[in-house]
Formats: structure tokens, sequence, C-alpha cells
């Protein structure tokens, strides 16, 4: 897992995250529509998306086997969890054809909050629960770039 905030990246970030949060920066304003962007095809795109955050105990982990995630902040805040231990038997088991498992929760999970332009990278099998609220509900706005991997 990578933390960041895409107005101050760092040098040693690898190129390719690098490349694609410069093109979300580029690419994407407020009128970008919901939903799927190419970049390269099947091996990197972005998902943009408005969500309201729910209370973590209504969130589910997930992680992916094939596509890294770029979870990226435009607009609003979220609570992130993520776990530093291997995930349990997902409850739902979608990785052969959609790329996510869902479970519960990670083990020992953890708690990061972003705000508009932070970023965090999650590799595959790397457990992670999105839109979780940070005080009351809120709507947030953002972009997944999707990274093939493995």
């Amino acid at each position: 897992m990578i933390v960041g905030n895409i107005h101050h990246l760092q040098p040693w970030l690898a190129q390719e995250l690098r490349q694609a949060i410069d093109h979300i920066k580029a690419h994407v304003t407020d009128a970008t529509p919901l939903g799927k962007h190419d970049i390269d095809g099947s091996r990197v795109f972005y998902l943009i998306s408005e969500d309201t955050t729910e209370p973590f105990a209504q969130r589910r982990a997930e992680y992916h086997a094939r596509y890294l995630d770029i979870q990226i902040v435009l607009k609003g805040q979220e609570g992130m969890t993520f776990s530093t231990q291997p995930a349990g038997q997902p409850d739902t088991d979608w990785l052969a054809d959609k790329d996510i498992a869902f479970l519960a929760q990670g083990a020992q999970e953890k708690t990061v909050v972003l705000n508009e332009g932070d970023f965090v990278v999650f590799y595959p099998g790397e457990v992670h629960k999105p839109l979780c609220v940070v005080g009351a509900p809120a709507k947030v706005r953002k972009a997944v770039v999707k990274m093939l991997v493995a």
C-alpha cells in the first residue's frame, strides 16, 4: 500500500503509477462522466464514481488478484481501512470474472482518512474497505485507476 497526494508526488513513486496519476490530473474534471474510461485498453483504465460514505460496519472489505487500484479522492472525504494481514476466505469470490472478492473485514484493520487530492495504491491481495464514513455520511467523487499487474 502507498498513500500520497496527487499534487505532491514523491520522486520514488514508480513511473507507471506516476503516469496514471498524471493522466487523471490532466484529463479528469468535474464534467468527466461517471463510468469506465480507457487509458490503455484493459491493461490500464479508470472508473469515475460518486458514492456516499457509510459506517465501517456496513462496508465490506475487498481485494483483487490481477489489478492494482489507485484510488484518488476528487471531492469529499472518506475513511479507508486496510489490512496488513492476509485475507481470510471471501464470502463472495468474483476474482475469475470481475477481479474482486469481498469479505466482511480484513484482519487487524487500520484506517486512513483521505481528503481531496489524496490517493492510495493497493496491490493485488491487499485487503481494503473504501467509502467509510468520517463523521457524518457524505458524498465522495473519486477516480479508481485499475492497472493490470498479474
